[in-house]
């Protein structure tokens, strides 16, 4: 029985190493298009005399600005489910098959907290290396597009 559990254990972390891996897709794809749909600006900053670097940290600052706000979205919503449920018990279950009568929740604070400080590192450091792509942008050939 206890086997059988642990191999539930295993297919959680399937799941949750599969939501990483999709997330983390689905940021760079869209880091890649915020820089796509802004290479005249690249070009622009760079013929100024931008530095790559200054240019790709304030396209991490954006991306850092987009994942903050879904992230306070999501708590947001997150945790209001959670207190919805501890006060109402709206989510109610069978007692005879699982021994409660309402879906038990509980709300760490702080493992919120490093949920959300760790998506965050994660995301930062997923978009580092697409973020090189602004030093392939040419300022000459990006401006002459206009």
């Amino acid at each position: 029985m206890f086997q059988w559990l642990d191999l539930l254990d295993i297919n959680v972390w399937i799941i949750l190493g599969l939501m990483v891996a999709l997330a983390g897709f689905t940021m760079i794809s869209g880091l890649l298009i915020i820089i796509l749909e802004r290479t005249q600006m690249i070009g622009v900053l760079k013929a100024l005399g931008a530095r790559n670097s200054s240019i790709r940290r304030t396209f991490l600052w954006f991306s850092v600005f987009i994942i903050g706000k879904g992230l306070l979205i999501g708590n947001i919503l997150g945790i209001g489910i959670v207190l919805l449920q501890q006060a109402t018990g709206i989510v109610s279950l069978d007692p005879q098959t699982y021994y409660v009568s309402e879906a038990p929740m509980e709300l760490n604070i702080l493992l919120v907290v490093l949920l959300n400080i760790a998506t965050l590192l994660i995301s930062v450091l997923v978009l580092v290396g697409p973020s090189y792509l602004v030093s392939r942008i040419h300022p000459a050939r990006s401006m002459r597009y206009e």
